[in-house]
């Protein structure tokens, strides 16, 4: 009979402020899909982040969705439609996609994802997004 394989979750569901402040404290670049709850997270996306997981095969590579109605931190993202990408390093916001652009998402996360990892290794301080 054969093992089976443990699946391996893509996203981090958060749902708390609790879960949030935990996500925050990941090493590595932390891609956050802010979502409401009578919205969503957007489901175009999920094949995307596993494509680029499986390219770069990173552990310093976090997924999450976010309900924003939920997690005091992302109060500014309520009540808007359309799906907003949040980029998380050293618990500091990043960098800021809206909407589902494929191939702009695919760039900012290899992007930053460089970045995260260059500050990691040489150490030096990260560009935070600043009235987002």
């Amino acid at each position: 009979m054969a093992a089976k394989r443990k699946e391996v979750v893509l996203q981090i569901n958060i749902n708390n402020q609790e879960l949030w402040e935990e996500m925050l404290c990941l090493k590595g670049l932390i891609v956050v899909d802010a979502f409401q709850a009578w919205c969503g997270p957007c489901k175009t996306v999920v094949d995307l982040f596993r494509k680029i997981r499986n390219e770069v095969g990173s552990d310093l590579l976090h997924f999450a969705v976010a309900e924003v109605d939920s997690i005091d931190a992302l109060e500014e993202y309520r009540g808007k439609c359309e799906p907003v990408f949040l980029f998380y390093t050293g618990g500091e916001l990043v960098a800021v996609v809206r909407g589902a652009n494929a191939p702009l998402l695919q760039k900012t996360i290899l992007e930053q994802l460089a970045a995260a990892k260059k500050v990691l290794e040489s150490g030096g301080e990260r560009a935070v997004v600043v009235g987002h």
